[in-house]
């Protein structure tokens, strides 16, 4: 009887390196930010999730610079001073031109032309991600139809950094509802900003120079009427009534202003900085209120029974707000798992590094999938 011996097939030792193709639009500080984080970890990336990162566009305002064979991370912005000016249409449309595979455009900008493109990249099989909260903030319908149009083309659609910067409050609502748990309320710090400025109001007649050091550490946006008028907690609270579940849009939410009116009129940042040094006996009103309650001062944002509302609150000692140090974000999810002891989410929730972080750790998301 013929004897086989049986040879073991030789197993190949080389990995698979799964290659991402970048198209980044906004390089400020959270797009910088972006670029060094990648830079940094790109031994790690490939040598530990088998994933190499591929910048093949880069974009801001004024100029753009696309290369199919990639531009090198450690010499971007010459790179990007030598391109070609600016066109959100150009860069789009070239994007899809070169037709890679695991393509990913990532926008860091705020603007809402943007914002508007990002139904094309769906649509044409590329991956979105955005720390840009003006879609998902948008008309309910808009917002549905990019959840749709990303569940159809196979795509994915991720904003976790609309909400808390780099901290997972969209992903752990996101697995919650998954999972077949019902949200039944949501309690949230979700302005750095103004967290950073009533942790610091502690005197009378400083509103307005706490205001101001804001600004100058860059806590608040360019316009800081946009964070102290409550409109873009408003927007989160909105994206996270969307998440769960809740048709609604930005004008069903309350939003209990504590500017006066007055305050609100100036375009001019100067101009409304005095606007609050006029109206230092408003805000003294404020925290002389607090003091005698023994509160502290927090800029919250509720979701309940389909509802969501947004305002100043006094925050008791022993709260889970009344802590909250310096620009953190924190969410207090109420469910039907978490009924009594809420699932809390809390940290930095402000700042281009952690905002970064947050956009970085979406792309990896989509290239482990």
């Amino acid at each position: 009887m013929q004897e086989f011996k049986i040879k073991k097939s030789s197993i190949s030792n080389a990995k698979k390196i799964k290659q991402l193709n970048l198209f980044i639009t906004g390089v400020g500080n959270v797009g910088r930010n972006l670029l060094e984080q990648i830079c940094k970890q790109k031994e790690y990336l490939e040598n530990k999730l088998n994933l190499q990162l591929n910048v093949i566009g880069i974009s801001n305002s004024k100029k753009m610079k696309l290369n199919l064979n990639g531009i090198k991370l450690s010499d971007w912005v010459a790179e990007l001073m030598k391109g070609e000016n600016a066109n959100s249409l150009e860069f789009m449309s070239r994007s899809k031109e070169m037709n890679l595979r695991n393509s990913i455009f990532i926008d860091n900008s705020d603007s809402a032309e943007i914002a508007n493109n990002y139904e094309y990249y769906l649509k044409n099989g590329i991956d979105l991600v955005t720390c840009n909260k003006i879609a998902c903030s948008d008309t309910y319908s808009n917002y549905q139809n990019l959840k749709n149009l990303a569940h159809l083309h196979n795509t994915s659609f991720l904003f976790e950094t609309n909400v808390g910067a780099g901290l997972p409050i969209i992903d752990t609502l996101n697995n919650l509802v998954a999972s077949g748990d019902k949200i039944i309320s949501i309690q949230a710090v979700l302005s750095g900003s103004l967290n950073y400025i009533f942790n610091n109001f502690q005197k009378e007649n400083s509103f307005h120079k706490i205001v101001q050091n804001a600004m100058n550490e860059g806590f608040t946006e360019p316009d800081p009427k946009i964070d102290l008028s409550g409109i873009d907690v408003a927007r989160k609270i909105l994206i996270l009534a969307r998440e769960s579940g809740e048709k609604i849009e930005l004008s069903d939410i309350y939003n209990e202003s504590f500017l006066p009116k007055e305050c609100l009129k100036h375009d001019n940042n100067e101009e409304f900085l005095n606007s609050l040094s006029k109206h230092s006996n408003h805000f003294n009103k404020i925290l002389i209120k607090a003091n005698k309650e023994k509160c502290r001062i927090k800029y919250v944002a509720e979701f309940n029974n389909g509802k969501a509302k947004v305002g100043l609150k006094n925050i008791p000692k022993g709260h889970d707000f009344y802590n909250l140090e310096g620009s953190d974000n924190i969410v207090l999810f109420f469910t039907d798992r978490y009924r009594n002891q809420p699932l809390i989410v809390k940290g930095a929730g402000a700042g281009a590094e952690v905002t970064a972080a947050g956009i970085f750790a979406d792309i990896i998301r989509i290239g482990k999938q």
